[in-house]
């Protein structure tokens, strides 16, 4: 039994022992070895030396970076014009498309019935009417009866719409710029300026004078007389004086070669005068359109009077001419109809006669106010004879003796002159020697 019994903390000794068991260590290396120079590997390939530009080189650079620039922008151009191209084709062939169906206008006509949506009936200027359609591309809202429309070539068809019908005549009618003369350079006449001031001027710039005297101002004014008085020239002083729109018409001109354009054509000058209100409407020669009415089988003058009829309506019809007032001039009054120069229609008949011996002497004195005169040159021996000229008579006279001066290179006007020249004008009067013209 000599065995001396284990300790209580022998196992666990043992244990301990086998966990203090040394770990293996790679064994400690004596020699060095160094790294190899210019070893070849991706990281060494990437490696670029430094360098740095010189001034040229950067200037260089930059230069290139500019045409870059410049480059970049011209290929966004061109993409761009190649994307916008094929719609641009697109717009030229819808609009060629178009054309074609559209077509060259035939003409001008009026719609005078629509029958639906698609059809309806116009008549044309030459005078027959016609069952036509109506193209799609035709704006609908702005069709009415009456309105003027564009018809095709061949198929007579409604193409177009002309929203502005009124006739290009008109136009030319209205005076843009006042003429130059004034009541200064009208020789006497005193009486007969008052009364169209009265009944032209005042009406348009002082309306409430005659509202206040309870009374209408006058509807129109007839100028009548012998030729060479003085009515067209008092009318340019009217158009010169006043701020109005002036419309001057002649009253052939209202005489169309088509039915129905005459009066047409005087519906559509009251009308641009209501427009441009106030206005002044001066029709002269109105004996063209104004004569009296008679049977006749002629198509020309029963159109002549249909314009006259018309011209009575718009005068003194349902509709309010408003600021509207209407000079007339004519040398043959007497052979006006009595409808046309009734009181309503025209309320004032203003006469020109044969100027007297004041008269002559200041229509002289205006026409030789201008004029190298001798000191031979008396004006009362001009106007003293007791001749009858008219201020149209005393112009020719002035600038005649002028004429003859200039042909013997003077530049003075003498007595003899004057003579001559009286005699030459009243030789060449239709009234008194119809022979003269022909000699």
């Amino acid at each position: 039994m000599g065995q001396t019994p284990s300790a209580p903390g022998a196992p666990g000794k043992k244990k301990m022992n086998k966990n203090n068991k040394k770990k293996y260590e790679p064994p400690v290396q004596t020699r060095k070895f160094k790294k190899k120079r210019g070893g070849k590997g991706p990281d060494a390939a990437q490696k670029l030396p430094q360098v740095f530009p010189a001034k040229r080189s950067k200037l260089r650079l930059l230069k290139m970076e500019r045409i870059k620039d410049h480059l970049l922008l011209e290929e966004e151009f061109v993409q761009n014009q190649e994307s916008l191209r094929p719609a641009e084709d697109k717009i030229a062939e819808e609009r060629q498309k178009m054309d074609q169906m559209r077509g060259i206008p035939m003409g001008v006509g009026t719609l005078e019935e629509l029958i639906d949506d698609d059809h309806a009936i116009v008549s044309s200027a030459s005078g027959p009417e016609y069952y036509v359609t109506i193209r799609s591309f035709v704006d609908k809202d702005l069709l009415e009866p009456g309105c003027t429309v564009l018809l095709h070539q061949k198929t007579v068809s409604v193409v177009g719409v002309l929203q502005d019908d009124t006739d290009p005549m008109v136009s030319v009618m209205k005076m843009d710029k006042a003429p130059i003369e004034s009541y200064a350079d009208v020789g006497g006449l005193e009486s007969q300026i008052q009364e169209i001031k009265e009944a032209v001027e005042l009406p348009l710039t002082h309306p409430e004078l005659y509202e206040e005297m309870g009374i209408k101002p006058p509807k129109g004014v007839i100028l009548y007389g012998a030729p060479g008085t003085g009515k067209t020239l008092l009318a340019k002083a009217v158009a010169n004086q006043t701020s109005a729109s002036f419309l001057r018409i002649v009253g052939s001109e209202l005489i169309q070669k088509y039915l129905g354009d005459g009066p047409r054509l005087t519906r559509q000058i009251f009308q641009i005068a209501a427009e441009n209100a106030p206005s002044i409407v001066f029709i002269d020669e109105i004996d063209a359109i104004g004569s009296k009415r008679y049977e006749s089988t002629s198509g020309g003058e029963r159109e002549i009077q249909r314009t006259m009829l018309e011209l009575l309506n718009q005068l003194d019809g349902f509709d309010d001419r408003g600021d509207v007032k209407v000079i007339m001039a004519t040398n043959k009054i007497e052979s006006l109809d009595p409808a046309l120069i009734r009181p309503g229609r025209i309320d004032r008949k203003i006469l020109f006669e044969n100027p007297d011996y004041n008269t002559k002497r200041k229509i002289l004195q205006i026409h030789t106010s201008k004029m190298s005169l001798a000191d031979d040159v008396k004006l009362d021996d001009i106007v003293n004879a007791k001749d009858d000229l008219s201020g149209a008579d005393i112009k020719a006279i002035c600038t005649e003796s002028g004429l003859l001066a200039l042909r013997e290179r003077r530049m003075k006007v003498t007595a003899e002159d004057f003579q001559s020249a009286k005699e030459r004008v009243l030789k060449n009067k239709v009234e008194e020697n119809l022979e003269g013209l022909y000699l």
